[in-house]
């Protein structure tokens, strides 16, 4: 599909109350179409890897256009300068969560960018680093237990932040880790005790949800059978 086909089958699948349904969610209705995630899947495949037509889409500033641009992007071709002005431009979490799972956390430079968004004060972009964290401890499956332990001193220390999209991030992140085997799930557990002792409402709430989950019957009977 070429762009302006793109653009006008979006245009033609557009739904005015999933959009409201979606601000109802959180999600910035502002350029939004109100097109399902399995139609922009669809229309991905369609389309097929095209990295000069995703940079378009993403200049279309059209929601879905850029979500279906992470989709089709090429990540061996996704350089470090076009990460930082695609996380600069996110406005909503499901653009944001999209590109991170389609898009960046392929790309050779994912451990280095979450570490790095995760330490600026931008919400969107220090979510997208806490939702890379996340992402990688379950798709990155050659990764060593050191490369996402290193990611639990960061998640203490940004655990009182008390904005929504970023502390439900770095609780996701902290379960995640804990999740991908028995030796990260004590190290997490331990990450999480120590949260649950400082004194944020934010912290105590990350500690505490992961906790329960990390601790829980059924992971801790998955895992052990993994072992």
């Amino acid at each position: 599909m070429e762009y302006n086909d793109i653009i006008q089958k979006l245009k033609s699948i557009s739904d005015p109350e999933a959009v409201k349904g979606m601000a109802r969610f959180g999600i910035n209705p502002e350029n939004t179409y109100g097109v399902s995630i399995p139609n922009l899947r669809k229309m991905a495949k369609e389309t097929g890897v095209d990295h000069d037509l995703a940079q378009r889409l993403w200049e279309s500033n059209i929601h879905e256009a850029r979500i279906l641009a992470s989709m089709i992007d090429d990540p061996k071709m996704v350089a470090e300068a076009q990460m930082d002005a695609w996380v600069n431009d996110f406005d909503s979490w499901d653009v944001c969560d999209q590109c991170i799972m389609n898009l960046f956390e392929k790309t050779k430079i994912a451990y280095q960018k979450a570490v790095e968004w995760s330490a600026r004060d931008e919400e969107f972009t220090k979510r997208a680093g806490f939702v890379l964290m996340a992402r990688l401890a379950v798709s990155d499956k050659k990764a060593d237990d050191t490369h996402l332990e290193k990611f639990l001193s960061i998640l203490e220390r940004e655990s009182t932040d008390n904005r929504n999209l970023v502390k439900k991030a770095v609780n996701w992140a902290l379960r995640q880790i804990g999740k991908r085997n028995l030796n990260l799930n004590k190290m997490a557990i331990k990450a999480a005790r120590e949260i649950q002792q400082i004194d944020s409402k934010s912290a105590k709430w990350i500690a505490s949800d992961a906790i329960r989950e990390l601790t829980s019957e059924a992971v801790q009977k998955r895992l052990s059978k993994k072992k």
